[in-house]
This record gives structure tokens, C-alpha cells and sequence, in this order.
């Protein structure tokens, strides 16, 4: 694993997401940790260049914390710098990218006032077991890790802050949305009646095959044999002929000479492809063409499909019930950002064409 899959840890949105899909309280894993950035120095009130160019501004106001540009520019400087490898960057998706990190700046804010609000701490035993579990899942040394971050610019207790940063985010999540959500029996019950087709096991089959040697090795007169004889024993199991019958006489899979050919019962992906491409395609009582693989070629008779049972609730219900949970966690969420900025006061300055 490199380093930057090792430190790198998942952005804020997603983070909120995996939180909310759990009904228990908030485990401290790795999946509660989030992207690491070095620390840089605030920015300091407006400033302009010698010759006019503003640089940095008031860029919002959230109740009464200041967002600056320069806040909005390094929030945006990683996502214009992939566009940028991608080709030509115009003015308008430059602002289309400044206005989204300026947008994800303001919920920020949001989020940590409601934090200070609601008076939400991570104790240093949950920030252990967090760190102990990063540890952990990428075989780390205390060492290994504090080297990694390093590599990132980022010192032990600056990661150490954010991730408590992150644990409180993912905390006033548990509060406001996961706590609020119930998913009943009978939704789960109801889910599972309208996906039938999902949670029925997969069809399967039992098939005969009469098999004609031609390896790659073999000759063009050797395969030109094999091929004329398979041909010939193909129009006689479509004529009528017994298939079995056939399979003990011609085919040169010993075991098939002794049991007619019976391959016995199977499911998608228990065949070789080419043989299960055309097994799947043949109604119960139909003879394939020929069907080449690296062997040889194959006549297959097709003489039962078993219709898949449906798997039972008790089985599928925790899968159906986190799903449905996961999707009610997710529109809640999307409701309480909402309802968080629409009672917060916002103002979004005007700075000329600078956003």
C-alpha cells in the first residue's frame, strides 16, 4: 500500500454517508477518517498587489465567521489543477469550481458551529483506537506512520487534530440523522416482495454433452476429421436419435461412453464459457451446434432448466434493511444540510468575477 493510500482518508460528503449506514453508535475505524491536508497559515485580512490585483477578500460570511478568498482559492486549487492536466481550463468552469469550494466551505462552517452548539467531544480513547486502527489495517508501526505523514507534510499532532475534527463531524451526524431513522419490518418485507428477480437464486441446469478431441496441437487433418465426424453425429441427435445413446458411442470423453454423456447439474460460471454460453441459450430438449473450445468441439442437449428459488426473507433481510437504511440516511442528510443552512445567515460578497 502506498503512503497516500495509507494516510489518505475519505472526503467529508461520503464520510457523513458511511456514518449514517450504521445503526449502532459510531464505531472509530479507519472509515472515520478523513482526507488529510497540511496545515497552511491563515490568511491574512484583504490584500492587494502593487498593482491592483486583489488576492484575498472577504468571500462570505457565515453567521458571523469570514470565508476568504484565499480560503475559497486553496479549497479549489486541488480540483482546477486536475482539470488542468485534463486540457484548457475556461473562465466560467474555473468559477464553477471556485463557487462548489466556496459552497463546501460555507457547510463546513455550518457544521462546526453546530459541533461548538451542541457541545460534541471525541475522547482520547476514541482518537486512539482510531489512530490504533489505522495502524492496524495498513500493518503500520507507530513509526511507519508518523514517516508516512511526514512524506505528506503533515506532523503527527496536525493529523492527530484532524481526525478528531473528523470524528466530531461524523459524531453530530449520529445525533441529528442515524438517530432519527427506522426502517420496519414491513418496509424491508415490502422491498423484498418488489425485488423478487434480485433475491432469487440464479437458474440451473443439467445438460449432456458428446465431446470430439482437437487440441490446438492437432493437426488441420486431425481437426478436419474430428470436425467431420462431430458434424455427422450432430445431424443424427437432431434427426431423433438418442442422445445418450450417441454420447456412448461416439464421444471421446471416457466418462461420458460410460454415463451417456450426463454432465450433471450446474450454475452459471460452473462451465467453461463457451460450453455455458451455449447451455444458457438452449430451451430444455434442445441440441446445440457445435461448440468449440481449447479441447475440442462439443454437441450439448439441454435436458432440464431449475427455475431459481427465491432466497428467504430471514436470509436477506439484514442486506435489505442496510439498504434501505443507507437511502433514508442519505435523503435525511440531504434535508438536514439544507434545513442547517436555510435557518443560518449567509452572505455571499460580490467580488467582481474573483469567484
Amino acid at each position: 500500500m502506498t503512503t497516500r493510500n495509507v494516510i489518505s482518508l475519505l472526503p467529508l460528503c461520503l464520510l457523513f454517508v458511511s456514518g449514517c449506514a450504521h445503526k449502532e453508535p459510531v464505531p472509530v475505524t479507519r472509515d472515520v477518517v478523513a482526507t488529510v491536508k497540511a496545515e497552511q497559515p491563515e490568511a491574512a485580512p484583504a490584500t492587494i498587489t502593487s498593482s491592483g490585483k486583489v488576492i484575498n477578500a472577504v468571500a462570505a460570511v457565515v453567521n458571523d465567521e469570514i470565508i476568504t478568498l484565499y480560503e475559497v482559492n486553496r479549497e479549489a486549487q486541488s480540483a482546477i489543477r486536475e482539470k488542468e492536466k485534463k486540457g484548457a481550463l475556461d473562465d466560467a468552469e474555473r468559477h464553477r469550481i471556485r463557487r462548489a469550494a466556496l459552497d463546501a466551505l460555507v457547510e463546513k462552517h455550518l457544521v462546526e458551529q453546530k459541533i461548538r452548539e451542541l457541545n460534541i467531544k471525541i475522547s482520547e480513547e476514541e482518537i486512539r483506537q482510531s489512530i490504533d486502527d489505522v495502524k492496524k489495517q495498513n500493518n503500520m508501526s507507530q513509526e511507519a506512520l508518523v514517516s508516512a505523514l511526514a512524506g505528506q507534510g503533515l506532523s503527527f499532532d496536525q493529523y492527530r487534530s484532524q481526525l478528531t475534527e473528523q470524528l466530531e463531524k461524523l459524531k453530530l451526524i449520529s445525533m441529528e440523522v442515524r438517530s432519527k431513522i427506522l426502517v420496519s419490518e414491513t418496509e424491508a418485507r415490502e422491498f423484498y416482495e418488489a425485488n423478487r428477480i434480485k433475491y432469487a437464486e440464479e437458474d440451473a441446469f443439467r445438460a449432456r454433452h458428446i465431446f470430439f478431441k482437437a487440441t490446438e496441437k492437432a493437426s488441420s487433418e486431425e481437426i478436419k476429421r474430428s470436425m467431420t465426424t462431430a458434424l455427422m453425429v450432430l445431424a443424427e441427435a437432431k434427426n431423433g436419435k438418442d442422445f445418450a445413446e450417441l454420447a456412448k458411442t461416439y464421444s471421446e470423453d471416457p466418462a461420458a461412453r460410460k454415463d451417456g454423456g450426463e454432465l450433471g447439474r450446474f450454475r452459471k460460471g460452473d462451465m467453461q464459457p463457451e460450453l455455458e454460453q451455449a447451455v444458457i441459450s438452449l430451451k430444455p430438449g434442445d441440441i446445440s451446434e457445435l461448440v468449440y473450445t481449447p479441447a475440442g468441439f462439443h454437441i450439448i442437449k439441454l435436458e432440464e432448466r431449475i427455475s431459481g428459488k427465491m432466497k428467504p426473507f430471514e436470509s436477506v433481510k439484514g442486506e435489505i434493511e442496510e439498504s434501505l437504511y443507507r437511502k433514508k440516511s442519505e435523503e435525511r442528510f440531504s434535508q438536514w444540510a439544507k434545513d442547517l443552512r436555510a435557518k443560518a445567515t449567509i452572505d455571499i460578497r460580490d467580488l467582481k468575477g474573483l469567484l
